[in-house]
C-alpha cells in the first residue's frame, strides 16, 4: 500500500523525467520516449521507471544508451528537485512492455 506522499514523489519524478527526456529525445533522432509509470520504494531511495519507445525496433538501442546516461539523468532529475527532495532516489529504468501485450491479445482475440 503506498501512501501519499510516495504518490506525490512518484508524480513529481514522471514529470520531471518526461520533460528531461523530451530533451533527450532531441539527440535520438525519429524516437519517442515517455515514461508510463514511476514507482518509488517506501523509503524514497530507489525509484523505478517503466518507459514506453517509440519505434519498437529502436527500443533495446535507446535502452542501452539510457543506461549509459543514467548518471547524467539523475544529475538533471536532482537539479530540478532539490527543493522536494533530500536525497535524489536512484533510478532503474525498465523497457514498458504493456502496449505491445495489448496488442498481442488484440491480434488473438481477432483470430
Amino acid at each position: 500500500m503506498e501512501n501519499t506522499r510516495q504518490q506525490k514523489i512518484e508524480r513529481l519524478i514522471q514529470k520531471d523525467l518526461s520533460d528531461i527526456f523530451l530533451r533527450y529525445a532531441r539527440t535520438l533522432q525519429g524516437t519517442l520516449i515517455s515514461v508510463s509509470e514511476v514507482r518509488i520504494s517506501p523509503d524514497l531511495s530507489i525509484a523505478h521507471i517503466y518507459l514506453s519507445i517509440f519505434p519498437n525496433e529502436k527500443a533495446a538501442a535507446t535502452m542501452a544508451k539510457i543506461e549509459e546516461d543514467k548518471g547524467k539523468i539523475r544529475f538533471e532529475m536532482g537539479n530540478l528537485e532539490r527543493h522536494q527532495l533530500r536525497i535524489i532516489p536512484e533510478i532503474n529504468f525498465h523497457l514498458d512492455e504493456t502496449l505491445d501485450k495489448l496488442e498481442r491479445i488484440d491480434q488473438l482475440l481477432q483470430q
